[in-house]
């Protein structure tokens, strides 16, 4: 009857463990991709994001460190997973203070993520066309080296890698 038509018609899914990896049209590198290390998010006024995720979220957050190689003043939000980087601007030429012009109630900045050899990783990514916003690597929040990848490269997402 109706059933056995309906059983015998059904269409065929591929599920992904059916598909080919996508590992394998990737040629292998001689960097490695690691965890995400943290989501930055620019706000306008620190001491009320700190107390959001401090006071009102139980967070574990670090105190205030001004980066000034960088524009910045840095506060980590510890999430177990991962960690929250709240950025504020530190002085005029800031790059936050000119990403909160354009988003006057902050956002989202960039994601972080690990990779075992940052050397390699400019390398390789400069031969694929992908822009790195500085030419050396330079000392970040964690007191390691950092690049960070052009967001037109990246399909509008600013990222930054730090050396693991």
């Amino acid at each position: 009857g109706l059933l056995t038509r309906l059983q015998t018609s059904a269409p065929t899914v591929q599920t992904p463990s059916s598909s080919k990896s996508f590992s394998q049209n990737i040629p292998g590198c001689l960097w490695k991709l690691g965890r995400l290390n943290h989501v930055a998010i620019a706000v306008p006024d620190l001491e009320k994001a700190q107390s959001l995720y401090k006071d009102v979220l139980g967070a574990q957050v670090s105190e205030t460190v001004a980066l000034p190689e960088h524009g910045v003043y840095t506060v980590f939000v510890e999430l177990g997973n991962t960690k929250l980087e709240l950025l504020h601007p530190l002085g005029e030429k800031s790059p936050i203070a000119s990403f909160l012009q354009k988003n006057k109630t902050g956002g989202m900045h960039h994601i972080c993520i690990e990779v075992d050899d940052i050397k390699a990783a400019m390398t390789e990514l400069k031969e694929k066309k992908i822009r790195i916003l500085s030419e050396e690597p330079k000392i970040g929040a964690h007191g390691k080296p950092v690049i960070f990848l052009h967001p037109k490269d990246c399909h509008g997402v600013l990222v930054e890698l730090e050396q693991a």
